[in-house]
């Protein structure tokens, strides 16, 4: 709890390196930045300044909240006859087929501009010490390298070079240093300050550097140079191109959003998997929750049979919406979730995969010990209020860019390649992101913002995670740490995109009692060790008291929160 202001991330390097700008005078968009940059240096594993990046903001200036659209866009080349004339049917999910515009950068330029302070020398200072100088390696890093290392070294070398110093997976507490990427930030900070002229300006001139001067150069000609292997047993260069980043535009939206119990929760549009969240939580206000029990069979089995009707309309409606006509507001509508919650059979556990209809619309595998993302969230006195969820750009999926220090992000696998589907892969367009911050304002005032690393998980786990704090009551910290569970029953965003029907995944910490409960009414149950699931993040505004709090998940020992 802090006064002045909190920050949590999923890594404790990352969370104090933002805490350094609040101890500078910055504002929240200014310390959710300076952390997400860091993330990008200390969990290379679960996100690069290569992959992506949705950023919900609060701005008190503004009174208002924004989605930051950092999710970037398929190459020029990436049409549907591409990969039909290549006998693809699933995008791959590494190499560079699946190599999306780098939209993390764009992202933190965006937010500084509109709604910070500070430079952007002032914020990436930490990364680059942290890049520069090293840290140690800990636990997750390592595993994460060790699992990829044999790749490494026979066909991605300018990753070994940095991963493998030395040609060995590094050991816990050694200190891994990344001069590359060093030197990456620092040239982009240093193109700032020659700008000479104000804030703004500066900021836009790096922007330029990274998406149409050398940094985009060396990224064109790498990945259009070499071949890598990907999924498909087959090499492929590159289809992104030099217009494809230099045209990239980073979006600033309004928020998709409905209202729970006085509150309104703000997600991303349906480009990204954020809706599924509110449409869960449409269907469960048919229900008195708190007589249900916290985490008792009726209640699992309830929430579980939310989520498969909710994921099920993901899979058939997400898609971009500037290229795809989506029925948001029947989705979202109370009418639509009456008539969808009537497939909700409390004795039973649903096998089916079962989309609604809408009579408006025409024709139209993640690897959960190691992770895939990471998240963050800042609030500071003023009321600014920031939750961002970086990810792509990992170092197990595409070979780290020559002279560049990161790798390029591999988000185009969740493209899907049947015609006339709302997320069918074309040119420019956002494939539909598992990415899904969420910021929740009470009478217009911000009043928290969550989110977690998990793919398809992170909408059933924050879920679970804002029921527990606004439903039962329970402080932030407790409502991160209750045991929780999710489904696998429809298809996976992440390629091979498998889906495992009447799956639940419990952690062990639920009782034996509750899980032969739901056993019996035809789940099949997967357990899992009682501190995995996810690594929730939050931070939370007492308008009452002016007092602020946040918290970080005690999953996998790397999340931190940090208050002033």
């Amino acid at each position: 709890m802090a006064t002045r202001g909190c920050v949590t991330s999923s890594n404790y390097l990352a969370t104090t390196a933002g805490f350094e700008i609040f101890l500078a005078g910055g504002n929240a968009v200014d310390v959710a930045v300076a952390t997400g940059l860091a993330l990008h240096v200390v969990e290379p594993h679960m996100n690069g300044i290569g992959g992506e990046c949705p950023v919900i903001v609060y701005s008190a200036r503004h009174r208002k909240v924004f989605a930051i659209s950092g999710q970037g866009t398929a190459p020029e080349k990436a049409t549907l006859e591409y990969f039909q004339r290549n006998r693809i049917r699933l995008i791959p999910g590494d190499g560079f087929l699946p190599a999306t515009v780098p939209a993390s950068f764009g992202a933190w330029i965006t937010c500084l501009a509109r709604f910070g302070t500070k430079t952007l020398r002032e914020v990436i200072s930490p990364a680059i010490r942290l890049a520069e100088e090293g840290f140690a390696v800990y636990a997750r890093l390592q595993e994460s390298i060790q699992m990829y290392a044999d790749r490494f070294l026979k066909e991605w070398p300018t990753t070994a070079h940095i991963f493998l110093p030395n040609r060995k997976v590094p050991r816990i507490g050694q200190v891994l240093k990344q001069p590359e990427l060093a030197r990456t930030y620092r040239e982009l900070a240093n193109v700032e300050k020659r700008s000479g002229k104000d804030r703004r300006h500066g900021l836009l001139k790096a922007r330029d550097f990274f998406y149409a001067g050398p940094i985009a150069h060396k990224i064109v000609e790498f990945a259009s140079k070499y071949s890598v292997r990907d999924a498909t047993k087959r090499p492929h260069s590159g289809l992104i191109s030099l217009s494809d980043l230099s045209e990239y535009e980073t979006r600033v939206e309004e928020t998709v959003s409905i209202d729970y119990k006085g509150l309104t929760v703000h997600k991303c549009g349906p480009w990204s998997q954020g809706p599924v969240f509110l449409q869960q939580l449409r269907l469960l206000q048919g229900y008195d929750l708190e007589r249900f029990g916290h985490n008792s069979a009726d209640y699992i089995h309830l929430l579980t049979e939310a989520a498969k009707l909710a994921f099920a309309d993901r899979e058939k409606f997400y898609g971009d919406p500037l290229y795809a006509k989506i029925p948001l507001c029947e989705l979202l509508s109370s009418r639509y979730a009456r008539a969808r919650r009537k497939l909700i059979d409390m004795r039973r556990a649903s096998k089916e995969f079962t989309s609604g209809t809408i009579a408006t619309m025409r024709g139209a595998s993640t690897d959960a010990d190691f992770g895939d993302t990471t998240h963050l969230d800042v609030v500071d006195s003023e009321g600014n209020m920031v939750g961002a969820t970086p990810s792509g750009g990992w170092i197990r999926s595409s070979p780290v860019v020559e002279g560049l220090g990161f790798p390029l992000g591999t988000r185009g696998q969740m493209f899907s390649l049947e015609s006339g589907h709302p997320n069918c892969i074309a040119p420019r367009k956002r494939p539909r992101t598992t990415l899904s911050p969420t910021l929740v304002t009470r009478k217009g005032r911000p009043l928290m913002a969550f989110g977690t690393p998990g793919g398809d998980q992170q909408d059933q786990w924050t879920l679970q995670f804002f029921l527990n704090f606004i439903d039962f009551g329970m402080n932030l910290q407790a409502a991160i740490d209750a045991p929780s569970f999710h489904t696998s029953h429809f298809p996976s965003s992440f390629f091979p995109r498998e889906a495992h029907p009447g799956t639940l995944h419990v952690e062990d910490r639920i009782p034996l009692v509750v899980r032969r409960r739901l056993g019996r009414r035809g789940h099949r149950i997967i357990l899992r060790p009682g501190w995995s699931n996810g690594r929730v993040t939050a931070v939370h505004f007492d308008w009452e008291s002016k007092v602020l709090s946040a918290a970080a998940s005690s999953r996998h020992q790397t999340a931190y929160a940090l208050g002033r």
